[in-house]
């Protein structure tokens, strides 16, 4: 028996230690495993190099396309002062004109009067003053009759001259407003063919930014460049709200130190005290005129005639919920304050095109985003009604109009509480 055992446990020996060189299926399996993971690790460094490189690429064409849009609301503006210039322009001549109408008939009448004047000299010859001379009357009355024909003669030959002399000079003014009339038609001519020009251009730079929109679409979602849009301008609007509370309180300090110190304390603080050095400038805030702003919900009127399209809390696509108001309205459509208040911010805002901040005291501000063009500038205190900007889809939105959102101590509400729609 111990023998054919022997014998038996000899041949798996063998058995095993022939196999033993051979891979087992499991081996390959994993082999093949980390080949195929070693692909995709590739695939996926190849495509993240892909979206980096589409990524700066876009980044750059949206930094290319907020210059040109920047450059078209600088024309734009300079358009409106024209055209405005030019209005007052056409008021001047039309002012000009009735004058002169008016200057030409005191002339027709002076000159009737002068016609009849000279044909009764002419008929009578000096026999007047002749008979006045042989009449034989007194000589102080004779004196005195002479020189008043005398003065009579002067002042119209004065008033004649002086007419005349009017109506050169409404003459030469009126050449001298045409000039300027034709200066202006010539400027604005020039700057429409600009615009033209930055048109063509923004339409090359949207289309760029579309195409690679296009790429990007498929690598990545754009609810993350939302979100990342409404954090810029919520920061924007928490640090514009800080600086003004920041200067509010340092001016009611200064105000509070001027009524408490004596002007000689005051002299001397003055006088030892060095200018302080400005780090950020935001203009002056409006006076505290929340308690008024608060007063107005219910009554304020949306700032653009146009349909809205999007409302406060409604969802985007694959996107973040909208914190305000987008009204479409036409390229150029006047976008008006809907209330009183101080300009804080007026440039491009990425992600917002040319943006509008206005502050109405309170820590209440209202934000007018996507214009084509900003007609006012940082520290304009505006005007309920004024005309602050015109509609338009700067920023790369594809739809025209406004985006429009309130908020109050940096936080966003719903504008439709506020505004009444008629």
């Amino acid at each position: 028996m111990l023998p054919a055992a022997m014998v038996v446990l000899a041949i798996c020996v063998l058995v095993t230690a022939h196999a033993a060189p051979k891979p087992s299926e499991r081996s390959e399996q994993k082999q093949a495993a980390e080949a195929e993971r070693s692909a995709l690790r590739e695939k996926l460094s190849t495509l993240k190099r892909e979206i980096s490189k589409t990524e700066t690429a876009k980044s750059r064409a949206a930094g290319t396309l907020a210059e040109s849009e920047q450059a078209i609301s600088s024309a734009n503006r300079f358009l409106n002062e024209l055209n405005q210039a030019q209005g007052q322009t056409e008021a001047r001549l039309e002012q000009l004109s009735r004058e002169r109408t008016q200057l030409e008939g005191t002339v027709g009448v002076q000159q009737k009067r002068l016609a009849k004047l000279l044909h009764e000299q002419y008929v009578s010859g000096n026999e007047d003053r002749m008979k006045l001379l042989l009449s034989g009357d007194n000589p102080n009355r004779i004196n005195r009759e002479l020189q008043y024909m005398s003065y009579v003669s002067q002042a119209q030959a004065k008033l004649i001259e002086s007419l005349r002399t009017n109506l050169q000079t409404i003459e030469s003014n009126q050449e001298q407003t045409k000039n300027a009339k034709l200066e202006l038609d010539e400027i604005v001519q020039k700057k429409r063919v600009q615009k033209e020009k930055l048109e063509i251009e923004k339409s090359k730079r949207t289309a760029l930014l579309a195409q690679l929109s296009g790429k990007l679409v498929a690598q990545r979602k754009e609810a993350g460049r939302l979100e990342h849009d409404q954090k810029r301008l919520s920061s924007l609007v928490d640090r514009l709200s800080r600086m003004i509370e920041k200067q509010k309180k340092a001016a009611a300090r200064k105000t509070a130190v001027r009524k408490t110190a004596s002007p000689k304390k005051l002299a001397k603080r003055t006088q030892g005290e060095k200018a302080p050095q400005q780090v950020e400038s935001v203009p002056e805030p409006v006076s505290d005129g929340g308690g008024a702003f608060a007063g107005m919900r219910g009554r304020l009127r949306l700032p653009v005639r146009g349909t809205i399209t999007a409302k406060y809390g409604s969802k985007r696509d694959g996107g973040p919920s909208w914190k305000g108001l987008f009204i479409s309205a036409p390229e150029g459509a006047e976008i008006r304050a809907v209330a009183e208040g101080k300009v804080v911010f007026a440039e491009a805002l990425r992600g917002f095109g040319n943006l509008i901040i206005v502050d109405h005291g309170g820590q209440y501000m209202t934000i007018y985003g996507n214009a084509q063009a900003l007609f006012k500038h940082v520290g304009d205190a505006v005007k309920s009604g004024d005309v602050i900007a015109g509609a338009g889809n700067s920023g790369g939105n594809e739809q025209t109009g406004l985006y429009f959102e309130m908020r109050h101590r940096g936080r966003a509400f719903n504008p439709l509480d506020w505004v009444t729609i008629r």
